[in-house]
């Protein structure tokens, strides 16, 4: 089993006004297991917070930096940490 994890990435690129926080909800829901969110930011990046396991969190971060998101992605900066808790499954702020 995989030991829980807190990752936090931030998106660059044309990923605002693309779908682009709904498309990694949904490739969270797929992934199964994390909680979170995705946010965009006032500078035109989008915020994704995940919590659990490593190996989904490892998943999502190489959606994250793969050809199959929507928009363009130029790249993405991650943070890994102890989960905090406290989100209800993976949602879009």
């Amino acid at each position: 089993m995989s030991e829980d994890v807190r990752l936090v990435a931030w998106v660059r690129g044309h990923v605002q006004g693309v779908g682009f926080r709904w498309f990694t909800r949904a490739k969270a829901l797929e992934i199964g297991g994390l909680s979170g969110f995705a946010l965009n930011l006032a500078d035109g990046r989008v915020q994704v917070v995940a919590e659990g396991p490593r190996d989904g969190c490892q998943g999502l971060l190489e959606w994250l930096l793969g050809a199959d998101t929507p928009g363009r992605v130029d790249g993405v900066t991650e943070i890994w940490d102890t989960p905090r808790g406290g989100y209800d499954g993976f949602g879009v702020r």
